[in-house]
C-alpha cells in the first residue's frame, strides 16, 4: 500500500500490547482506526487516549473465535468507514505445557483464537479488500510458526496454521492478480502480555487456571524482556508500505529457520531451538 492517509484499518487484539503498538503507528499515518478486542474497559480507555491525540478511532467488543462476531465486525467497519483497506488479525494468546497433558479445551481455546481468528478475519474481510483499489492483509504468527519449541504445542500448531494460510492466500491473490497484499507477522520474545492470557480464558475452556508459578516465572522473564512492541509495528508498517511478506522481527530467527530448513533436505530430527 502506498498511500495510509484517509485509509482504513481493522485491527484485532488492539487494546494492548503488539495490536495497540500498531494502532498507534498506523493512526500517526493518519489512518482511520476500527479498533477490536475482547476488553471492553481496556479497549475504551486506550480508544480515548488515542482520539486525545487526535486519531479517528471507533471501536468493536469481538471474540474472533466466533464467526458472526468477526462478520459483526466487518459489518460495523463498513457501516463507520464505508471502506477497509488494511486488516490485521492480530488478536491472540498463550497456553501450553506438555503435550501428554494438554486438556482438550485448552486445545480449542488457543486454536479458536489464534487460528480461527485469522481464518475468519480472512473470511470476512478479503471480499471487502478486494473492493479497493489497494489493500492489505497482516496475519499475526510467530517465530512459534516457524519451528517448534518444546512444550508449546497448542501455541505452535496455531501458529505453524497462520504462517501456512497466509503463503496460500498469498498465491491465491498473485494468481488472481487482485491488489491486495498480504504479510505474515512472525516475532520472537516483545513485551506483551501474552503470558497474561488466562485473565480471557472463557469457561467453555475451563475458565482461569493455575499456572505453574515457575513456569510463569519463565515466560514472564523471556517477556519483560521482549522487544519493545513499538519497534515490532514500525517493521509492521514498513512491511505493508512495500508489500513485504516475511515480517521477522529479531535478528536471529533466521538462524534457527534455516537450521530447521537444513534438517528437513537432510532428513535429519528437527533441531532444538528456542524462540530468543
Amino acid at each position: 500500500m502506498e498511500h495510509l492517509e484517509g485509509r482504513v484499518a481493522v485491527i484485532t487484539g488492539a487494546a494492548s500490547g503488539i495490536g495497540a503498538a500498531m494502532a498507534r503507528r498506523f493512526g500517526a499515518a493518519g489512518m482511520r482506526l476500527m479498533l477490536a478486542d475482547i476488553e471492553p474497559d481496556t479497549l475504551g480507555d486506550f480508544a480515548a487516549e488515542l482520539r486525545g491525540e487526535g486519531r479517528d478511532v471507533s471501536t468493536f467488543v469481538c471474540d474472533v473465535s466466533d464467526a458472526a462476531a468477526v462478520d459483526a465486525l466487518a459489518t460495523a467497519t463498513m457501516e463507520a468507514y464505508e471502506a477497509v483497506h488494511l486488516v490485521c488479525n492480530n488478536a491472540g494468546v498463550g497456553a501450553g505445557g506438555p503435550m501428554a497433558d494438554v486438556p482438550l479445551a485448552e486445545w480449542e481455546w488457543v486454536l479458536g483464537v489464534n487460528l480461527w481468528g485469522v481464518i475468519h478475519g480472512v473470511r470476512s474481510f478479503l471480499p471487502l479488500l478486494r473492493l479497493q483499489d489497494e489493500a492489505h492483509i497482516v496475519n499475526t504468527a510467530s517465530v512459534a510458526g516457524l519451528f517448534s519449541a518444546p512444550f508449546m504445542g497448542p501455541y505452535n500448531v496455531s501458529k505453524f496454521g497462520v504462517v501456512t494460510l497466509s503463503e496460500t492466500l498469498f498465491h491465491e491473490l498473485r494468481l488472481s492478480g487482485d491488489n491486495v497484499g498480504v504479510s505474515v507477522l512472525c516475532p520472537a520474545w516483545v513485551r506483551t502480555r501474552i503470558h497474561e492470557s488466562q485473565r480471557n480464558r472463557p469457561e467453555a475452556a475451563g475458565g482461569t487456571v493455575e499456572v505453574d508459578s515457575g513456569v510463569a516465572g519463565i515466560m514472564a522473564g523471556f517477556i519483560n524482556n521482549g522487544m519493545d512492541p513499538d519497534k515490532v509495528a514500525s517493521d509492521v508498517l514498513d512491511a505493508v508500505v512495500t508489500n513485504r511478506f516475511y515480517i521477522l522481527t529479531h535478528d536471529d530467527s533466521d538462524v534457527a529457520v534455516r537450521m530447521r530448513a537444513d534438517a528437513i533436505v537432510a532428513s535429519e530430527p528437527p533441531p532444538f531451538v528456542m524462540p530468543q
